[in-house]
């Protein structure tokens, strides 16, 4: 209690020490900070120990004299001040809230050294005093921060009574300044992959600046009382500058309604998922289920799904009719290419009568088409993409005729290749082991050598027809699979898309950082140096890369060497398939 009176008594006073007057910043950008200049080292012969790096926040700057209390970390030499603690104390209560933030956190803090916002005319009544307390707070090295009230000067000091350097023997320290507040909230990102003359430099790099945004991450039980709480110890630390704007924020949110009210629930339900992955299908799924909603308040405006129902059977009528005439084109002379009379035309009136029955399918269904989209429509309010996944079915129904001539056309076709290819694998006296998959030797008769070269001559005359309605339908087929791998490329695009993370790289780009830089504030001979630490946000497409949320959507599961392959063998293509499904 002693204690207490003295810093009280003397809060506003500092200790005498040398300090310099900050040149003007300098704009460049440094990827690593940099060693003070030779200079500096040239002006004394008195022996040196290491380069501290003390990382001091922004916002303890204009704070009153105190203790730092913070992070020590010795592979990387490096102070993480994280908060000043003001007159009065007690040493005893000092040290068990540091005990109960390394409890909560698992972060182990202590009293790095002094901090002396002073004015200069009183600096020789509070210098002892700020000495002698690191004899009740012991650490190595013991720092000793200072800086003028009225003219800004800024003193460092780091001073060792053992270790490996000599008693008394101080540290050069380069103070690096950052925002508390911007550290706390973002989320460090391992950097992209660099050149191996470059991997060493950046892996050193990247652990130092996680120990500080680890540190500053896992000690929010240090944030959770300031300066102006009534607890034995006062602290300063980012806190304690949004206490006035909180208050306020509170006062709008109390008379803003039941809409501000709405906002705040949902903000704090996003806020409440921890994790930038979490938020993001959150934020996904209320994108989804609004944009239904409005698809759904559309489609029943205005009478809209009458409307369809009305135009959706003149439209299957015209797609009937163009290709009516489609089949009728191929049963002539298309493109001049004489096709087999008397199979173009078994083919031609098997697909119109398939189309025919197609026809009369739809017009005995259009008294219920109205009803049918109207319970459709209700899909939407499950979300967009439940709406145009049923989009996407309601194709495949109104194109199933198109489907069935593509089947009926390959399968016809793939015959005719598979039977051509066993007779080309008789005429060379080879045959398919169907055991040991493999092409064997095999002799044949004179019968079957003569029966074989009377089929090979028969389905290669006969494949030009086939093949060309294989090649008609196959276009027709691919356009139809063309318009649903659309739909469902805007399915995955809404389910996968990180538009939460995406907003924080929008609004607030220090939230998701790649990495830092530092900005020179003073670098001049005789004085320390001081940076300023700034975050580097992580590009858009990495954003996306890192943050993008796994989907059930179909993709395409075969290359184009292999699609062609399938193509032009006559094989199914069903891109709704993945590897490992059988095919017949």
């Amino acid at each position: 209690m002693g204690l207490g009176s003295r810093g009280a008594a003397a809060a506003g006073l500092g200790a005498a020490s040398a300090a310099v007057r900050p040149g003007p910043p300098d704009a460049v950008s440094h990827p690593v900070p940099t060693p003070p200049p030779k200079g500096a080292a040239r002006a004394s012969s008195r022996p040196h120990g290491m380069v501290v790096k003390a990382f001091f926040p922004t916002c303890c700057a204009s704070a009153d004299s105190g203790l730092l209390v913070g992070r020590w970390v010795p592979e990387q030499s490096s102070a993480v001040v994280l908060a000043v603690v003001h007159f009065p104390f007690i040493p005893i209560q000092v040290k068990e809230l540091l005990a109960q933030v390394h409890q909560a956190g698992r972060v182990g803090l202590a009293v790095l050294g002094t901090w002396c916002h002073r004015r200069q005319e009183a600096e020789e009544r509070l210098g002892p005093f700020l000495e002698g307390l690191g004899a009740i707070f012991s650490h190595e090295p013991w720092l000793q921060l200072c800086r003028e009230r009225t003219s800004g000067l800024w003193s460092c000091k780091a001073t060792r009574q053992q270790g490996p350097t000599r008693p008394g023997v101080k540290d050069q320290v380069m103070l690096v300044f950052y925002d508390q507040r911007q550290v706390l909230l973002s989320q460090l990102h391992p950097p992209a992959a660099l050149p191996d003359r470059q991997a060493g430099d950046a892996t050193a790099s990247a652990e130092g600046l996680a120990a500080v945004f680890d540190t500053v991450a896992r000690s929010e039980a240090l944030f959770r009382s300031d300066r102006f709480d009534e607890g034995p110890v006062r602290l300063s630390h980012w806190q304690s500058e949004g206490v006035e704007a909180s208050i306020l924020a509170e006062l709008a949110k109390r008379a803003s309604g039941p809409v501000c009210l709405l906002l705040a629930c949902l903000l704090s339900l996003i806020s409440a998922a921890r994790t930038c992955r979490k938020a993001n299908v959150l934020v996904s799924v209320l994108l989804d289920v609004a944009l239904g909603l409005a698809l759904l308040s559309w489609l029943h405006g205005k009478d809209r799904i009458g409307q369809l129902a009305e135009a959706l059977v003149p439209v299957a009528d015209h797609v009937a009719e163009a290709l009516q005439h489609l089949l009728q084109w191929l049963m002539g002379a298309p493109a001049g290419l004489k096709m087999n009379r008397a199979l173009d035309q078994v083919l031609g009136r098997f697909f119109l009568y398939h189309l025919h029955l197609w026809i009369s399918y739809v017009h005995l269904l259009s008294p219920f088409i109205e009803h049918i989209l109207w319970h459709v429509g209700l899909s939407a309010c499950l979300g967009l993409t439940v709406a145009l996944s049923t989009l996407s079915d309601i194709i495949a129904l109104l194109t199933f005729h198109i489907y069935c001539f593509y089947v009926y056309g390959a399968r016809l076709y793939c015959l005719k290749i598979c039977g051509l290819s066993s007779l080309w694998r008789l005429f060379r006296g080879k045959k398919w082991n169907v055991l040991r998959q493999r092409v064997d030797s095999c002799s044949y008769d004179l019968d079957q050598l003569f029966i074989g070269t009377l089929l090979f001559t028969v389905l290669l005359f006969l494949l030009p027809t086939t093949a060309l309605y294989y090649l008609v339908f196959t276009l027709l087929r691919l356009l139809v699979v063309a318009v649903q791998g659309l739909i469902h490329l805007l399915v995955d695009l809404v389910n996968s898309l990180p538009l939460y993370s995406l907003g924080l790289r929008l609004c607030r780009p220090y939230r998701l950082a790649a990495g830092v830089k530092f900005r020179v504030l003073e670098h001049e001979a005789g004085r320390p140096l001081r940076l300023l630490m700034q975050i580097n946000p992580l590009p858009y497409g990495r954003v996306v890369h890192a943050y993008r949320l796994p989907s059930c959507g179909c993709h395409p599961t075969h290359s184009w060497g292999s699609l062609c392959r399938k193509l032009f063998f006559g094989e199914l293509i069903y891109p709704w398939r993945q590897r490992g499904d059988k095919q017949d």
